[in-house]
């Protein structure tokens, strides 16, 4: 990886002088002209006082918030300091606000400043616990471009997003079920805020504060004009406090993400992101040109426009960054139904700003406008794609009039129908095998173990923590009430048909077959493949790995016939991955029960197959298996369900990690 190193006025401006010849991991900064002190970054403002705080606790001063001015860009005072907003994005305005409270919940101790990277790892603090609560580490003021990277740099980047984007969820997920457990014994505030109204506590907002204290937020040391490395074009995310964590975007509330003057090296502010969130009536979306509003001059609670804007902050920063020809990373919010929050926001790529003018708004008042034209050459967009799925789920000949080989290749034996495609070549091989949605055991497997150690629960209506479900996993339920996998573990047990509980039950996830529209298609580059036509979140059942299932024995004869076979002991233990909380919290242990035994079980694939078997293989893969037992309770035996790592935008490839790789693997393709 290349970082240029030079002034913005002479590097930024002529990105095309990149030297890929040599591949570097360090980042270079920008040369300074001058040693200054650094402002409070833009997005900070004064925290406001704190809660009376615990016997012997160290008293600490913030300074008060101040009140808007609309006559100068919006959203950069204090986020404390906005009103309510019943808008989704407004509600971030609490971040900083909670972000104290949650921190200063930790008891006794003072705000001391955040360790240098060489330091050692700190105790984890949590409520109660008297550890000290580390000041946030400001924002660098060093601008890098990352020029190129090889394979196995972008592998390293993209896992190390990979994993604070799991911490990230994991932290979410859990604080969530620790709400819901205290909401169902009466209690109203939430844990470690005394009598705060869960109900303005976001999750996420109190994960990504508790990410903040570790100094596990990404790209904070630097800030990178161009492409984040390990964030693809297409990416997909629910939060917008994501895009803080993992410095994509860097403002809370801003819609134009900028380098201060007083923290640019050239003292002129320089733009690096914005989000286009439909939220201006002046914005003209078309695509890969966009005439982006600028900011100020709002009112924030009428959401319209009272006085004229003013070419200063992030106004000024994107004309500067035209000037530079610097490019800008653009993030595209997107309503949505599996969504959380109402909304996903879509990193669709680089754009450059190519002209800027004052133009009269609709609301009467003087608004910045910049056309920005995005560069040739990017992947396809997210937000595109999104919409395309969902044209081709309502319509797929009339964006695809050839290429179809079967609308439904399972022939109704799945929930969801599994299109076939193929618009490069003549191949039709997944039509020649039968579909199994679900595997075939050998009955010598399974027989007299549907009601080993006791059968299934005794519940009467959907399951609850203390059943006997919850204790053959250690206690626990698998699933939150959106059926997300919390994490992983080495086994899993679901409610099965000798559980009295109803299917409404929340510990019956997987075992409902498809929930999303997948699609099996041909690819110039990995053969057969598999993609969705929906958005997958992070954590959640795609589908099962079906075939017939072989004991030991049998496997050793099959296999010398050539068959194609999988041996699930041959999968990494991805399953450990998710749900780790480690980084925050070192004491962390990763779950070791319900445990499983040696799998010498095989599922031949030559034959009868499902959706699952034309997954690609990757080293960096996008879903993990999880064995999961429902319908029997032979550990030997257990179910191969597969669950997404990350958020998986529509139309993008679904891959898996097949560990050993060999024949087998590319049988399964080709």
């Amino acid at each position: 990886m290349e970082v240029d190193e030079s002034s913005p006025s002479s590097l930024l401006a002529s990105p095309s002088s990149l030297s890929s010849d040599s591949i570097d991991l360090n980042f270079l900064p920008f040369l300074r002209r001058e040693p200054k002190s650094e402002p409070a970054s833009p997005e900070h403002g004064p925290l406001p006082p704190p809660l009376p705080l615990p016997p012997q606790a160290t008293a600490v001063v913030f300074a008060a918030p101040t009140t808007p001015d609309l006559s100068s860009p919006e959203v950069l005072t204090p986020l404390q300091s906005l009103p309510p907003n019943p808008d989704e994005d407004a509600l971030f305005a609490e971040y900083c606000r909670l972000a104290s409270l949650y921190l200063l919940s930790a008891g006794a101790g003072a705000i001391v400043p955040a360790p240098t990277p060489e330091a050692a790892a700190p105790a984890a603090v949590q409520p109660g616990s008297g550890s000290a609560a580390k000041k946030r580490r400001p924002r660098s003021s060093e601008l890098v471009r990352v020029s190129s990277l090889s394979v196995r740099d972008q592998i390293y980047f993209r896992d190390l997003v990979r994993r604070a984007r799991i911490t990230f969820e994991s932290l979410r997920g859990l604080l969530l079920k620790d709400d819901e457990r205290a909401e169902a014994l009466g209690l109203a505030g939430v844990i470690g805020l005394g009598s705060v109204d869960r109900r303005r506590v976001r999750a996420d907002l109190r994960a990504a504060a508790l990410m903040a204290d570790r100094d596990l937020w990404l790209n904070r040391d630097r800030r990178i004009v161009g492409p984040i490395p390990g964030i693809a074009v297409g990416d997909a995310f629910f939060f917008r406090m994501e895009l803080c964590v993992l410095g994509l975007h860097g403002q809370v509330q801003a819609g134009i993400d900028y380098l201060s003057a007083g923290q640019s090296a050239s003292g002129e502010p320089i733009a690096t992101s914005i989000i286009v969130s439909g939220g201006y009536e002046d914005d003209d979306d078309r695509g890969d040109v966009l005439v982006y509003t600028g900011h100020g001059g709002r009112d924030p609670n009428l959401h319209k426009h009272c006085v004229d804007q003013k070419l200063e902050g992030g106004n000024l920063a994107l004309e500067r960054s035209m000037a530079y020809g610097i490019e800008i990373r653009v993030i595209r919010a997107v309503k949505s139904k599996r969504s959380p929050v109402g909304k996903v926001y879509f990193y669709d790529g680089l754009y450059k700003v190519v002209d800027y003018w004052l133009d009269r708004g609709k609301a009467g008042f003087g608004v910045y406008k910049y056309k920005m034209i995005r560069i040739e050459g990017q992947e396809p967009m997210g937000s595109v794609n999104y919409r395309a799925a969902e044209h081709l789920k309502v319509d797929a000949l009339s964006m695809r009039p050839t290429g179809y080989l079967s609308f439904d290749i399972s022939m109704g034996r799945e929930i969801m129908p599994v299109a076939l495609y193929n618009d490069v070549d003549d191949d039709r091989d997944p039509l020649l095998f039968e579909y199994l949605a679900r595997p075939i055991f050998p009955s010598s497997a399974i027989q007299g173990k549907f009601a080993v150690g006791g059968g299934g629960c005794g519940c009467i209506e959907n399951c609850s923590i203390g059943c006997y479900c919850a204790e053959r996993n250690g206690g626990e339920f698998a699933y939150d009430k959106a059926g997300v996998l919390l994490r992983g573990k080495p086994l899993l047990y679901e409610c099965g048909p000798y559980c009295q509980c109803p299917p409404s039950c929340p510990n019956r996830v997987s075992q409902k077959g498809l929930k999303n529209r997948l699609e099996v298609f041909r690819s110039r580059e990995t053969g057969w493949g598999v993609r969705s036509l929906d958005l997958i979140k992070s954590g959640t059942f795609i589908c099962e790995f079906s075939g017939i299932v072989l004991t030991h024995q049998q496997s050793e004869i099959v296999a010398a016939s050539g068959d194609c076979l999988v041996h699930p002991n041959r999968f990494p233990s991805r399953w450990l991955d998710w749900g780790d909380i480690s980084d925050v919290y070192p004491e962390y242990v990763a779950p070791n029960h319900p445990a499983t035994t040696d799998l010498n079980f095989s599922i031949d694939v030559s034959r009868a197959r499902n959706v699952a078997c034309y997954f690609s293989h990757s080293c960096s893969p996008n879903v993990f298996i999880q064995f999961v037992l429902f319908d029997h309770y032979n550990v030997s035996y257990p179910h191969l369900m597969i669950f997404a790592l990350e958020n998986i935008p529509p139309l993008r490839e679904l891959s898996i990690d097949y560990g050993m790789i060999d024949e087998w693997v590319g049988k399964l393709t080709m």
